[in-house]
């Protein structure tokens, strides 16, 4: 048997080695993903758009995260960077491709908090009966202020060290997984014995056939879908920081996935069988209902007595610990790109800088935060009602798609030289990162070509002032502005700091075989 030598420039950035176990980093990208918020935000939206194939959306939009979770798992095996993406497309391809997936992690990641945020802040005053003043359309900004305080919080927590971090997330991921697997489960149960309301329907194969819909319904859905399984990377970002950081945190990425599938395919099963896909009352698909179908659906599922107000409630608790969780677990791996890019000359010395006690990146964390609250504030004014917050969120798959998309493309070209030496590298290290990219591809191409139409998935939109008249949709046109402010960025970096784009910083390697047992061997400086 042959071994894969792997030479790789490690630098030690200052961040808490071996702080974090195996289940902690399973537990942070189980958070990362905030199954029930992005349940509550998407399912009623994937119902409207493919009908009662929900539930196989979930197992389609499976397949290329697993892929690309192993993809991931297989390059932290040979560079255990916080930087990840970033940095392995860099030493594959070539810096300025790297550049591009570290900024690929930065605008999704920013994009997301403002809605995290506002479903946090909702999410509280309906905890407490204050529906009246989270669902105000006029007066003081409430949400707005309560949303930009749990932005203030979760950064603090994320500055005050890893270790605090986990040990909140375990808490607040016990609450949501608990009761989210109670919820689809309690649905399900009381379809199957007849006890649910007028408007059930009781599952069937037909729910997972590809025919009764058209493809380009099949692909939106899937767009959606990839949004609810994104953020596990997080696990592979925090690699620096966890125990056997080799391996670990790809064992934690893979798992996360599969998590995330049994969760999703109950719900989605407990939910759809329960309320069905209809647009009148508690269906799915209701457009009054679409934003949010957990808290629609909870008085009705656990009933009206003090146990289920109880279990409703902490239904909402659950929610808005999985908006919380997810705020926080968001800034740890943007903190941590930002950390790398800066250590390898990618952005300013100034990100790199470290605390002396908490062992975190001090300057990244708190320019995530500061810029997550700036923005959040600036869409909550740009459109009546923060509907562009609706269409960043949107607009991230397109960014999801780009960089997971890329890391898979990585894995395959930087084990290119040795994919032949087993069977195993074969499909771990080439086939299957390489077909989760190439799925990821074509979502995201064929989404941009969706999005440009104001009449698909925005809910606001922008007429061009000169030229004819197009009416562009606002999804398109956030991943449009994202997409060009990194541009700038980095054409105005190679400008000012060349060395890291003349590839003089980050050393580039590839795999080679060397004729000895064991298993990955590395070294490291």
């Amino acid at each position: 048997m042959t071994a894969v030598a792997i030479a790789e420039k490690r630098v030690d950035k200052g961040l808490k080695s071996g702080a974090l176990s195996l289940v902690s980093n399973i537990v942070i990208g189980v958070a990362s993903t905030a199954p029930a918020y992005s349940l509550a935000a998407t399912l009623g939206a994937i119902a409207a758009l493919v009908g009662l194939i929900s539930p196989l959306v979930v197992l389609i939009a499976f397949v290329p995260m697993l892929f690309v979770s192993i993809g991931y798992s297989e390059l932290n095996k040979a560079d255990p960077d916080c930087g990840t993406t970033f940095t392995w497309a860099s030493r594959a391809f070539a810096p300025w491709a790297g550049w591009l997936g570290g900024w690929g992690i930065l605008a999704s990641d920013i994009l997301v908090m403002a809605s995290l945020a506002e479903v946090a802040s909702i999410y509280t005053f309906n905890l407490f009966n204050a529906s009246s003043i989270a669902n105000a359309t006029s007066g003081p900004p409430w949400v707005l202020l309560l949303g930009l305080v749990f932005i203030g919080v979760m950064t603090w927590v994320c500055y005050r060290g890893i270790e605090v971090s986990a040990r909140l997330q375990r808490v607040l991921l016990s609450i949501e997984v608990v009761m989210l697997m109670a919820f689809g489960l309690v649905a399900l149960i009381r379809v199957l014995t007849g006890n649910a309301p007028a408007g059930h329907i009781t599952p069937s194969l037909n729910w997972f056939n590809p025919g009764s819909v058209d493809f380009s319904t099949l692909i939106s859905g899937l767009l959606l879908m990839l949004f609810i399984y994104w953020g596990w990377d997080t696990s592979v970002s925090i690699n620096e920081e966890t125990a056997d950081r080799t391996r670990n945190p790809g064992r934690a990425a893979i798992i996360s996935t599969v998590l995330l599938l049994v969760m999703y395919f109950v719900v989605t099963l407990g939910a759809q069988s329960f309320a069905g896909v209809g647009t009148k009352g508690t269906g799915l698909a209701n457009p009054n209902n679409v934003g949010d179908v957990i808290s629609v659906l909870g008085t009705a599922v656990f009933g009206a007595s003090w146990f289920g107000q109880l279990c409703f409630h902490l239904l909402l608790l659950m929610v808005l610990s999985s908006a919380a969780a997810s705020a926080q677990t968001t800034i740890l791996p943007t903190a941590r790109t930002m950390l790398s890019m800066a250590v390898y000359k990618g952005l300013p010395d100034s990100f790199a800088r470290m605390h002396p006690r908490y062992f975190t990146p001090t300057v990244s964390t708190l320019v995530m935060g500061g810029v997550s609250a700036a923005l959040y504030v600036l869409m909550n004014y740009l459109v009546t009602g923060g509907l562009v917050i609706s269409d960043a969120v949107t607009a991230i798959g397109i960014w999801i798609a780009f960089y997971y998309g890329l890391t898979g493309f990585t894995c395959f070209w930087y084990y290119r030289k040795t994919l032949l030496s087993s069977a195993r590298n074969l499909f771990m290290r080439g086939v299957f990162p390489l077909l989760g990219g190439l799925m990821l591809y074509f979502a995201l191409v064929f989404s941009v070509g969706s999005d440009f139409n104001a009449d698909t998935v925005s809910f606001t939109t922008w007429t061009l002032p000169f030229g004819p008249r197009w009416v562009i949709g606002g999804v398109f046109l956030i991943a449009l502005v994202s997409a060009v402010v990194g541009l700038i960025i980095m054409v105005a970096w190679w400008i000012a700091r060349p060395p890291f784009f003349r590839g003089e910083v980050l050393n580039r390697s590839t795999p080679t075989l060397v004729p000895e047992e064991g298993t990955v061997a590395r070294m490291s400086s």
